[in-house]
């Protein structure tokens, strides 16, 4: 029997006090804590969002009824968590408490493994199945712990760990300007710290913790207008703006431009080949949302580019499995394993230093060393998935004898655009992505795959 998905693309998701009540989030508890069985350690954290001060009792509460060690590192972002979890060993599990780069009235719950990454598919869909079922495990008041355990050394282990992972020296020696944004959320806590380290001149916008942010938590180049202005009057060499729990780090240049995580990820793939040098296979993976420029870039590297389903959990599975020295996202989500198998926006900020400090280039150079793209996004309603699956197989008829990648929707790509048709894992819509030499041809494209679409449709 299926039942309805709690988990989307990375965690459950929803508004506080509307899907997130407290009785749904002790009910997902429960079965989070049933999943894991107890006398199993978890350590949970959590951001600063509005609602995660009741959400996080009720967490705890839930996880010590059903007999879970508990420990609480209290406000963190989800690399540091992620990082504590791997590098220490101690733990089963973790749950981490926030809705990353969803509007304020979000929050969310991240199920963490033992290994520190995402919890896989299989487990989200058993914890689904316990949720729905009510199949939830208690023990006897006899076997109930006292308390659970505050940590508190999360942020700083994590720091630690960045910071010993590159060339401190060679990153001082250059005296970095920087503007950093921390979202008014817990990365905040630690990327000013890390920069710090490294000797950066650090000019700060929104670091403080606020259950009201003065911007959107998603790091787009609309919600970065006033950062991008201070990177340009304070002559900063680059600046860069987190999410709400520090798994991205979204780069801009020294004219102020907002750039894609694709493009600043083909940057960092360059650091590791050229002057890390890491030893492994030459290969790199990456959602199908990512620009077909990384291929075109990195191949002349002899790397292999490996496409995957959209979700920062499959990129880093399908890494573990295959080996990598690399995976990202478009939205800002770096991945390095020889320091985690997650998306981190601190070691992303970290190589990045690295990189400019030994190629003795700006990121404003580097950006304009890369071939000219345009991309454009959009999103069409649909009523279900069946939709959605008419749209994409008569999107694979037209571009029939064009090269298509269609693990997750449809990307058609021909020599010098591409089209990305694809369903979204948590609201009824399409996705539309075009990218192309210029504006023009995007929005061109664009509005054909569009008229397309309406026509398949009947709207």
């Amino acid at each position: 029997m299926s039942y309805p998905r709690l988990f989307g693309t990375d965690g459950v998701r929803g508004v506080v006090n509307e899907f997130l009540t407290p009785e749904n989030v002790l009910r997902l508890t429960l079965a989070i804590a049933s999943y894991f069985g107890s006398g199993s350690r978890i350590i949970v954290g959590r951001d600063a969002r509005a609602g995660n001060d009741f959400i996080t009792h009720i967490v705890i509460g839930g996880l010590l009824a059903s007999g879970v060690k508990v420990y609480y590192a209290g406000l963190t972002p989800t690399p540091a968590l992620q990082y504590y979890i791997k590098s220490t060993g101690g733990f089963d599990g973790g749950i981490m408490i926030t809705a990353s780069h969803n509007p304020p009235q979000y929050s969310g719950i991240k199920v963490i493994a033992s290994d520190g990454v995402e919890l896989h598919r299989e487990g989200e869909k058993e914890i689904e199945k316990i949720y729905h079922e009510g199949r939830f495990r208690r023990v006897p008041w006899k076997q109930l712990s006292s308390d659970y355990v505050k940590v508190d050394d999360v942020n700083e282990h994590y720091i630690r760990g960045v910071v010993g992972l590159v060339d401190i020296d060679k990153i001082r020696s250059r005296n970095f300007r920087v503007v950093l944004d921390g979202a008014n959320n817990v990365p905040s806590l630690t990327s000013p710290k890390i920069l710090k380290h490294l000797g950066v001149k650090l000019i700060t916008v929104n670091t403080e913790l606020s259950h009201v942010p003065n911007r959107e938590p998603e790091p787009t180049p609309e919600n970065l207008v006033y950062t991008s202005s201070a990177v340009r009057s304070m002559k900063a060499d680059f600046g860069v703006a987190h999410d709400g729990d520090g798994d991205r780090a979204i780069f801009i240049d020294g004219k102020g431009r907002v750039l894609s995580g694709d493009r600043t990820a083909i940057l960092l793939c360059k650091h590791i080949i050229e002057y890390r040098r890491d030893e492994g296979p030459k290969r790199v993976v990456t959602a199908v949302s990512s620009s077909t420029l990384v291929e075109e870039v990195l191949s002349k590297y002899g790397v292999e580019i490996v496409w995957t389903r959209v979700g920062s959990i499959t990129i880093a599975r399908t890494m573990m499995k295959i080996g990598a020295i690399a995976g990202f996202e478009e939205n800002g989500g770096f991945m390095y394993p020889p320091h985690q198998y997650v998306r981190d926006g601190g070691i992303a900020i970290a190589l990045m230093l690295e990189y400019l400090s030994y190629i003795r280039k700006s990121l404003t150079e580097l950006i304009d060393e890369l071939p000219s793209r345009h991309i454009v996004k959009t999103k069409v309603p649909i009523r279900n998935r069946e939709e959605a699956a008419k749209v994409i197989n008569k999107l694979k008829e037209l571009y029939s004898k064009s090269r298509i990648i269609d693990i997750d929707g449809v990307k058609i790509i021909e020599r010098d655009y591409w089209i990305l048709v694809r369903p979204s894992g948590t609201e009824p819509i399409l996705r539309v992505f075009v990218e192309a030499s210029n504006e023009q041809q995007a929005n061109s494209i664009l509005n054909s795959v569009l008229k397309f679409i309406k026509e398949v449709l009947g709207h």
